[in-house]
């Protein structure tokens, strides 16, 4: 009997994640744009398909070759509209058979801000920055594949992602500053290892149309993140700063993410999608990366 199929589109860090678990069970097709990452995916078991989520004529080998599909690219850097997701579900749409489940990773951002309240699924969307309508946009566009073509789309919402090597050490290395506790933000956090492992999980445990935060339990201020990674790793701690002083200090990206607090429950994934996190908290993700150097 032929193994069903899976397509990854955008394949980096966190997709390659779930490759080993993947290729143990189904044929197992990425879409990546660079010729270079051919021969690593292809020693992973996976069969590399080069095209580019701006560029439709690229997508046409995708109609009707995946039983599941893990949606994983982020969206172009402007507009109001995800076009790379309207593209590949009308390259998908093109073929005899859709996919039977999709899994879009997509972010906490959609919320909003909510002055550090706590909030649910439920929460309605409220996006305040470009790149979060963005991704409002790739969820309303993946909700109306399901509904009109029977697809089961399971969407994550993921905060910031962390491991071991995705952790804010130039950012303390240079000293940039964060704001002082009482003007401070809370912010949301996963390991990268189980955000993979809760992707593919919502491929067959996610319900139709069903949105999960894909958070840990930590919700931390920014700052005591940052004060967190910083004593792990043995850095100084950075310093504190006003709102107003900090705006001249930092990027306007990372000026965006000061914008916005909220913390966020994480009930359904555990209900759910019957994950037990492996890295529960932020302390307990860096403790491992602590005792193991080598933990990717």
């Amino acid at each position: 009997m032929m193994k069903k199929a899976v397509l990854i589109v955008g394949c980096g860090d966190v997709a390659r994640r779930m490759i080993p678990w993947l290729v143990r069970r189904f044929r197992v097709f990425a879409l990546i744009r660079r010729e270079q990452d051919r021969a690593q995916l292809r020693a992973m078991g996976v069969c590399p398909l080069i095209g580019d989520l701006d560029d439709r004529r690229s997508l046409r080998r995708l109609a009707g070759l995946a039983d599941y599909v893990i949606h994983a690219a982020p969206p172009a850097a402007n507009g109001l509209f995800d076009l790379r997701t309207r593209h590949l579900i009308a390259a998908l749409r093109c073929g005899k058979s859709l996919p039977q489940a999709m899994t879009y990773i997509g972010t906490t951002g959609v919320y909003g801000d909510h002055s550090g309240r706590w909030l649910d699924e439920s929460q309605p969307v409220a996006p305040t920055t470009p790149r979060a309508v963005r991704r409002v946009d790739a969820e309303r566009v993946l909700r109306g594949l399901a509904r009109e073509c029977g697809v089961r789309v399971a969407i994550l919402r993921a905060p910031g992602i962390y491991a071991a090597d995705r952790l804010p050490t130039e950012r303390l290395r240079r000293a940039d500053p964060v704001l002082v506790p009482d003007e401070d933000v809370f912010t949301n956090h996963i390991h990268a290892e189980d955000l993979a492992r809760l992707t593919c999980l919502a491929l067959f445990r996610g319900r139709a149309g069903r949105c999960y935060n894909a958070v840990d339990s930590s919700a931390l201020p920014m700052g005591a993140y940052f004060d967190l990674v910083a004593d792990t790793l043995g850095m100084p701690r950075p310093p504190r700063v006003s709102r107003v002083e900090i705006a001249s200090r930092l990027s306007p990206m990372a000026l965006s993410f000061l914008g916005e607090s909220r913390r966020i429950r994480n009930r359904r994934i555990h209900d759910e999608l019957r994950h037990r996190l492996i890295f529960p908290t932020i302390a307990d993700g860096l403790r491992a990366i602590a005792t193991d150097p080598h933990l990717p």
